[in-house]
C-alpha cells in the first residue's frame, strides 16, 4: 500500500465518523398490559418493554403484567430471552396484551451433522455450532482463526504471525504419532484433501471467511463416525452464505489493518553490547554503528480487505454471490500474502418445489510472497549490533566478516502462487413425502507454481540460484443417498443410506537452473540466464499419486414422545491406500438421549428450560498413511550407475536391492471413543451451556518401524503396532448468559474450558524421537519423544543441574551408572496443554456494541530452541548479540558450549485478549438515508491487544515444525515468525 493510498483510506474513515447522527423519538402516556407466552404456561416475568428509540423501559412483574408511559406515536419493543421479539405501535390504546412466540433460532437451532442437518435439540452426538455473528474479528486468513477459543475440547494454535501461516487446530487432543491431528474439513458437503497445495501457507486460505455463514464441529465418535475413515480426528463443516427469497442486497464491506510488532526479544544495544563482551573477556569487535536489526527488519505493515457481496432472490430461485480482496503485509520485510476470492451459490427449485438444485462455485488466487524469514530472524537477533545497517550510499552495508540480514533479504524470495477452483452441484429430489435423493458431485482443483529464488553476489559470495516446482492437485467426489422420515404418533425416525465415492489425483514437478549472472533481471523473470543445467546438479524431480476412497453408509435416528433419542450409524471405507487383506473398515457408532426437561416433572417448570442427558459409543479410523507403503519398492542395479524399478514378479537378477517389502496385512487406525454429556438451560434460555466428559483411545498405531529382524533386506517397513495405543481423556465446560434489560442494554457473557490428560500406552520401544533441534552443534539432537506412560508431546531431555569448578554445564546421571549421556534423558513435561480455557463478553446499547475474546491455555512447556542455539556466554564472547539470558548464571565460562537440555524447557501458560471490537451501527433514517442505504456500521477491532505470560520468547503460541522421518513434534520455537498486534478499521453498507 503507498502513503497516499493509507492516507486516503484513514481520512475517508475519519469523515464518515463526523457524520455521524442519532435521532431519538420522544414520547410519553400510559398503556398496561399482561405479556404471555404462546404455549399457554402463562405471564412472562422479566420481560423488557422499552420504547423505541427512548430509554424509557419497564419489566413485567411475577405475573407478566407492565405499565409503562407512552405517547400514541409511540412504539413499544417487547423482548424475552428466547422468545421472538414484538414491536407494537401504541395508537390511542390504554391497555396492549402481547402473546410472545417462541424463538425457533433459540430453541430449535439447526445444526449440520453430516449428510444433513438436525435441531440442536435432537443431537445425541456431542456438536457445537458456531455462527457468522460470533466469529472472532480483525485479520482473518482461514477458518481455523474464526473458531479459536469459540469450542470446548477444540484447540486452535496460531503457531505463527506469517500471513497466511498454518493453523494448527486439534480436537479432544492428537490421537496419532505420524499422522498429525488435522480434523477432518467440509464445505459445503465436499470434503477437502489439502495435501499437495504448496508451499507452507495455510492451505484453507482459499476461502473468504466473509462468504462462511456457520462452522459445525462433530467432537465425538457418534457423531463422526458418519464420515468413517476420514472422522478419526474429527469434522469441521463449513456452510457457506446462501440468498434469501423476498428481499434483494448489495452489500460493501473495507477494512484497513495496521500492524506493528507485539513483543521484540530484549537483545543488548549496541552501549551494552560493548559492555558486556569487554566485562565477560570476549573479542569485541565494534564496527561504530549503533544498530536495532529487529527493527530494521521489521516494518509496521498495512492491511487492506475489500468485499462486495449480492444477495437476494424470489420463491424458486436464490442467489448469493461475492468479490473479495485482501492484500495482507506481513511485520517481516518483504513478506506478503494477495489473496482474490470469487464465489457464486444458487438454489433452484421445481415441480413444485420437489426438485431443489443447488450449486456452489468457489474460485480463489493467493499469492504469497516469503522472504527468508529464519536467516532475516537470525540475524535480526544475533548479529552485532555495532554494525551499521547502511553504508554511506543508502544501501545495505556488506561485510566480509558477517551477513547483514538485510542483504540476505534482498537476495532470498520465495514466491507461491496457487489457483484453487472448487464446484459443486447437489441436486435432491422428493420421490415420495418423506423419501429424499439427493445427489453430490463436486470437484476441488489446485494449481500451484513455486519459486524459489537466490541472487548472485560477490560479498557474500554465492551464485545464483532458480528452483521451480509445480503440483496439481485434482479431488473429485460423488455421493449417492437417500433420507425417509416418517411420523407415526408419538414415534418418529429417519432413515440414511448412501454411498460415496472420492479419487483424489496429486502431482509435482520440479527443476531448477545454477550460476545466474549478476544482473538487473531477477531468475524468476528470465530462466534462460541460467550456466549450468546439468542432470548432476539440477536433475528434474517429480510424482505423481493416485488415491481412491470408496464408502457405504447409513444412519438411523428414532425419537418417542420428543423425549427419548436414538441415533445409530455405521459406515465401510474401502481406501487404495491398505492392502488386499484390509482394504475395508468398518466403523459403527451408537448415542442415546433423553430430554428430561420434557417429562412431566419438569415440563412445566418455570426455571429449566432445556435438560438433555447425551451417551455415545463409537469408532472412527484414519488412513493417512503414504500412499503406496503396503507394496513393494525394489531396484535392479542393471548396470553400474542405473538402476531400475521393477515390477513386483520375480525371479529377480542378481543385484536387486529392496528399500520396501510388501504388507498386505496393514490395516486400518482406530479411535474408539465414549461421550457423556449433558445439556442445559435455565431462565427461559437466558443461562445455557454443556458438560462432556470423553474417553477416545486410538489403537492399531501406524507407524514406520526399524526391523528387528537381522536378515530383514529392507531397511524399514510400515506396520500397525500391535497393543499400542493413544488414550484422551477429558472433561468440557461451557457456559453462556445472555440478557436484555429495560434500559435497552443487552448483554453476553461465557466461557468454555477443557481439561484433558494425553497417555502413550503399551509402546515396545523405549522411546520415538521426534522434534530435531536447530543450530550450530545441535542437529544431531532431539528434543520430543514418545514415551510409552507419558502424553504425546512429551520432551525428553537431560536434566541442567547448574555448573561445574570450570563453569562447565553439568547434568544429573539418571541412570546412576556414573557416566552422563544421552542415555540419562528423561520426560520433562508435555507441549500439550492439561487446560484449554476461553472467556467472552459483549455489550449493546442503541447502535453501540462491544466485544471481546479472551483465551489461553495451561499445564504445557515450550522448548526455546531459539535461546539454545543463540543465547549464551560462548556466542557473546565472539561478538555475536545476546540477551541477558546469556548472562544469568555469571560462573559460566565463556568456553560452555550449550547442548539441549532442560535448560531451555520453559512454561508455556498463557492467556490472551485475542481481539476486541467496537462497533456503531449507524441510523440511516435518521439521516435520511434509509431510502438508498439500509444498513451501515462503522467498527474499530484491535487484535492480540495483550498477552500475559512467563515465556521470554517472542510468543508462547508456538509449534515450529521439526519432525523426525514424519513423527510429529510439539512446542518446539525456533526462529518463530513474531506476532503482530493489530488495529483495524471497518465499514459495512448495505443498499
Amino acid at each position: 500500500m503507498t502513503k497516499n493510498l493509507q492516507t486516503q483510506s484513514i481520512g475517508f474513515l475519519m469523515l464518515i465518523l463526523m457524520l455521524l447522527g442519532h435521532g431519538q423519538v420522544q414520547g410519553q402516556s400510559a398503556v398496561t398490559g399482561k405479556v404471555v407466552a404462546s404455549d399457554g404456561s402463562g405471564g412472562l416475568p422479566g420481560v423488557s418493554i422499552l420504547v423505541e428509540g427512548t430509554q424509557t423501559g419497564v419489566l413485567t412483574d411475577g405475573n407478566g403484567q407492565y405499565s409503562i408511559p407512552t405517547k400514541n406515536t409511540d412504539k413499544l419493543v417487547f423482548s424475552y430471552v428466547g422468545y421472538v421479539p414484538q414491536t407494537i405501535t401504541v395508537g390511542n390504546r390504554s391497555e396492549i396484551n402481547v402473546t410472545l412466540e417462541a424463538d425457533v433460532k433459540t430453541l430449535s437451532e439447526m445444526v449440520v451433522v453430516g449428510y444433513g442437518t438436525a435441531r440442536k435439540r435432537d443431537v445425541t452426538g456431542a456438536v457445537s455450532s458456531v455462527k457468522a455473528e460470533d466469529f472472532n474479528r480483525g485479520i482473518i486468513n482461514s477458518p481455523e482463526q474464526l473458531l479459536q477459543g469459540k469450542v470446548a475440547g477444540v484447540n486452535v494454535v496460531s503457531a505463527s504471525g506469517e500471513p497466511g501461516s498454518n493453523q494448527s487446530i486439534t480436537i479432544r487432543g492428537p490421537g496419532g504419532v505420524r499422522t498429525g491431528s488435522t480434523p477432518l474439513f467440509v464445505i459445503d458437503g465436499l470434503a477437502l484433501d489439502n495435501s499437495g497445495t504448496g508451499g507452507a501457507i495455510n492451505p484453507l486460505n482459499f476461502l473468504n471467511p466473509q462468504d462462511i455463514e456457520s462452522i459445525d464441529v462433530l467432537k465425538d465418535a457418534s457423531a463422526t463416525a458418519i464420515y468413517g475413515s476420514r472422522g478419526a480426528n474429527g469434522v469441521i463443516l463449513i456452510t457457506t452464505k446462501k440468498g434469501k427469497s423476498g428481499t434483494s442486497s448489495l452489500t460493501y464491506s473495507s477494512s484497513l489493518g495496521i500492524s506493528t510488532l507485539a513483543r521484540a526479544l530484549p537483545v543488548f544495544t549496541a552501549d551494552e553490547f560493548r559492555k558486556n563482551v569487554k566485562e565477560i573477556g570476549g573479542a569485541l569487535e565494534d564496527f561504530g554503528g549503533n544498530t536495532d536489526w529487529q527493527k530494521e527488519v521489521m516494518r509496521t505493515a498495512y492491511t487492506q480487505n475489500h468485499n462486495l457481496t449480492l444477495g437476494g432472490g424470489a420463491d424458486k430461485l436464490t442467489y448469493y454471490a461475492s468479490l473479495g480482496v485482501q492484500k495482507q503485509q506481513g511485520i517481516l520485510k518483504n513478506s506478503d500474502l494477495d489473496r482474490y476470492t470469487g464465489r457464486i451459490n444458487v438454489t433452484q427449485k421445481f415441480w413444485e418445489d420437489r426438485l431443489v438444485v443447488d450449486v456452489n462455485l468457489n474460485a480463489t488466487q493467493t499469492k504469497n510472497k516469503r522472504p527468508p524469514i529464519g536467516s532475516m530472524l537470525g540475524g535480526a537477533i544475533a548479529t552485532n549490533p555495532t554494525i551499521p545497517a547502511y553504508d554511506a550510499d543508502g544501501e545495505p552495508s556488506r561485510y566480509e566478516s558477517g551477513t547483514n540480514p538485510l542483504v540476505t533479504m534482498a537476495l532470498q524470495k520465495d514466491i507461491l502462487t496457487n489457483n484453487r477452483i472448487i464446484g459443486s452441484i447437489s441436486p435432491s429430489l422428493r420421490i415420495l413425502d418423506g423419501l429424499v435423493y439427493k445427489l453430490n458431485y463436486g470437484i476441488d482443483n489446485s494449481n500451484s507454481t513455486r519459486d524459489l529464488q537466490s541472487l548472485s553476489s560477490t560479498v557474500p559470495q554465492q551464485d545464483g540460484r532458480l528452483e521451480t516446482i509445480n503440483t496439481y492437485n485434482t479431488n473429485s467426489l460423488i455421493e449417492n443417498y437417500l433420507t425417509y422420515t416418517k411420523e407415526i404418533g408419538a414415534h418418529s425416525f429417519s432413515a440414511l443410506v448412501g454411498h460415496s465415492y472420492q479419487k483424489i489425483f496429486l502431482q509435482g514437478r520440479s527443476y531448477s537452473i545454477n550460476k545466474f549472472p549478476i544482473t538487473n533481471v531477477e531468475p524468476i523473470y528470465n530462466p534462460g540466464l541460467g550456466q549450468e543445467l546439468t542432470l548432476a546438479n539440477n536433475k528434474p524431480t517429480g510424482y505423481a499419486l493416485r488415491n481412491e476412497l470408496q464408502s457405504f453408509f447409513s444412519r438411523v435416528n428414532y425419537q418417542y414422545k420428543d423425549k427419548y433419542l436414538v441415533t445409530a450409524t455405521v459406515r465401510a471405507d474401502g481406501s487404495s491406500k491398505f492392502g488386499a487383506n484390509n482394504k475395508y473398515g468398518v466403523f459403527p457408532s451408537f448415542a442415546l438421549g433423553w430430554r428430561l426437561s420434557e417429562e412431566d416433572f419438569l415440563k412445566t417448570s418455570s426455571a429449566v428450560s432445556n435438560l438433555k442427558l447425551r451417551a455415545g459409543w463409537g469408532q472412527t479410523g484414519n488412513q493417512e498413511i503414504p500412499s503406496k507403503i503396503t507394496q513393494p519398492l525394489f531396484t535392479s542395479q542393471v548396470s553400474a550407475g542405473t538402476s531400475y524399478p521393477l515390477t513386483p514378479t520375480g525371479p529377480f537378477p542378481a543385484g536387486t536391492t529392496f528399500s520396501r517389502l510388501a504388507n498386505p496385512n496393514i490395516q486400518w487406525e482406530v479411535s474408539t471413543q465414549s461421550n457423556i454429556g449433558l445439556d442445559f438451560g435455565f431462565l427461559n434460555g437466558a443461562l445455557s451451556g454443556s458438560i462432556d466428559y470423553f474417553n477416545k483411545v486410538t489403537s492399531d498405531i501406524l507407524l514406520e518401524v526399524i526391523p528387528s529382524d537381522p536378515v530383514q533386506p529392507a531397511g524399514s517397513f510400515w506396520t500397525n503396532v500391535a497393543d499400542m495405543q493413544i488414550r484422551n481423556q477429558g472433561l468440557e465446560m461451557e457456559l453462556n448468559y445472555r440478557f436484555v434489560k429495560p434500559s435497552g442494554i443487552t448483554y453476553n457473557v461465557g466461557g468454555n474450558i477443557t481439561f484433558i490428560k494425553n497417555v502413550v500406552t503399551n509402546s515396545p520401544y523405549s522411546v520415538i524421537p521426534s522434534g530435531s533441534a536447530s543450530g550450530a552443534g545441535l542437529t544431531s539432537a532431539t528434543i520430543n519423544g514418545y514415551i510409552s506412560g507419558e502424553p504425546i508431546g512429551t520432551f525428553f531431555l537431560r536434566e541442567f543441574t547448574g555448573f561445574d569448578e570450570k563453569g562447565l554445564s553439568t547434568f544429573k546421571d539418571a541412570n546412576g551408572d556414573g557416566i552422563v549421556s544421552d542415555k540419562d534423558r528423561v520426560a520433562m513435561g508435555t507441549a500439550l496443554p492439561k487446560m484449554q480455557y476461553n472467556f467472552f463478553g459483549n455489550v449493546a446499547y442503541k447502535g453501540f456494541d462491544l466485544n471481546v475474546n479472551f483465551n489461553g491455555v495451561s499445564g504445557n512447556k515450550v522448548y526455546d530452541n531459539t535461546e539454545n542455539a543463540n543465547f549464551f556466554k560462548l556466542r557473546l564472547s565472539k561478538s555475536l548479540n545476546t540477551t541477558p539470558a546469556a548472562l544469568e548464571f555469571p560462573e559460566e565460562s565463556i568456553n560452555n558450549a550449550a547442548p539441549v537440555s532442560s535448560r531451555y524447557l520453559k512454561d508455556g501458560s498463557f492467556l490472551r485478549l485475542n481481539n476486541m471490537s467496537l462497533g456503531y451501527n449507524i441510523n440511516t433514517t435518521a439521516l435520511g438515508l434509509s431510502k438508498w442505504v439500509s444498513s451501515a456500521r462503522l467498527s474499530v477491532t484491535g487484535q492480540n491487544l495483550f498477552l500475559i505470560t512467563s515465556y521470554d520468547g517472542y510468543d508462547p503460541e508456538v509449534n515450529t515444525d521439526r519432525t523426525i522421518n514424519g513423527i510429529t513434534s510439539y512446542g518446539i520455537d525456533y526462529l518463530s515468525y513474531p506476532k503482530a498486534r493489530t488495529v483495524i478499521f471497518g465499514l459495512n453498507v448495505t443498499f
